[in-house]
């Protein structure tokens, strides 16, 4: 087996081993998020198992209409992701698309092209609708503002690291 060919084999178990670990870790997030009072509520599950493909020399998700997504150095959604991670969203389609838990990407306001990436922590309605309440995990507190469905670019589906 030639060195190159050794290289991709450790860099592919690596790969699973490390599925196999955001795998327990979303696992015993949801075991801890019983006994904590502020706990982190998890992702709804949008990728199904048969969506995945692992082969020797490569991984596939065959997610429909996903884009690429990268970070900035805030630190709020530590130790979740941060600036050297990378993550796949998609575009939500409707306002019940988006569930407690899901980490959504939204423009802050017309008024910048920011982009925030934050969980969301509560949904309710008013009289312009519903919106949605989001918070950085490492934050103290939610953000300020109501998040409409128009307000959101995408929705986290995975995240790499």
């Amino acid at each position: 087996m030639s060195f190159l060919s050794q290289k991709k084999t450790i860099l592919l178990l690596l790969t699973l081993l490390f599925i196999s670990l955001v795998g327990i870790s979303f696992a015993e997030m949801s075991s801890i998020n019983s006994s904590y009072p502020n706990s982190i509520q998890t992702p709804s599950d949008r990728i199904t198992q048969d969506q995945i493909k692992v082969y020797q020399n490569q991984i596939v998700l065959n997610v429909k209409d996903a884009s690429w997504a990268t970070f900035t150095p805030t630190g709020s959604m530590k130790p979740l992701f941060d600036e050297k991670s990378n993550a796949l969203e998609i575009k939500p389609t409707s306002p019940s698309d988006i569930k407690l838990g899901d980490i959504i990407a939204y423009k802050a306001n017309d008024y910048t092209d920011d982009i925030i990436i934050h969980r969301v922590i509560n949904i309710q309605q008013d009289d312009d609708g519903i919106y949605y309440t989001v918070k950085g995990d490492n934050n103290q507190t939610a953000d300020p503002q109501k998040v409409r469905f128009e307000q959101i670019q995408g929705v986290v589906v995975a995240i790499i690291y």
